[in-house]
């Protein structure tokens, strides 16, 4: 019986260490980060508008699952949430033609007021605090998806 107490005790120090806990007082084992949810990757090489470059599309792609939180709507994967947001994988695009960046920056900064098929508007900026050079970040992403 001893055995089995000293196990369970090793086992439930083990268990606190790996959750952050502390197993002796003064030692803390540093919290595991979760995993950042899939977001599918910018298209392959392909020719960028002008004025966009590599690194605006890798940088709006963190925005887009960060800061911008376009997620909440949009998903993980940019496929849209139940009916809250369209996809923005595919090649359908509701109210502009998406195939110019221009366009998907303006909407991004205006948002839809009566969107055609989502269940509720969307805010300008989806609502965020991001910056207009976010925006334009976010849209050069958001361009390379549907192409």
């Amino acid at each position: 019986m001893r055995r089995f107490v000293s196990t369970a005790s090793a086992v439930a120090v083990m268990s606190l260490s790996a959750c952050g806990g502390e197993a002796d007082p003064g030692t803390q084992t540093p919290a595991v980060e979760p995993a950042p949810a899939t977001q599918p990757a910018p298209a392959a090489p392909m020719n960028l508008p002008d004025g966009v470059t590599a690194e605006m599309v890798a940088e709006g792609q963190a925005i887009f699952g960060g800061v911008g939180i376009c997620v909440a709507c949009h998903g993980p994967d940019a496929k849209g949430v139940g009916n809250l947001a369209p996809d923005l994988t595919d090649n359908t695009w509701l109210n502009i033609s998406g195939r110019n960046y221009d366009e998907i920056v303006n909407l991004i900064m205006t948002g839809v007021a009566q969107p055609t098929e989502a269940a509720a508007p969307m805010p300008a900026k989806g609502g965020s605090s991001i910056t207009d050079e976010q925006v334009r970040a976010v849209a050069a992403y958001v361009y390379t998806l549907g192409q």
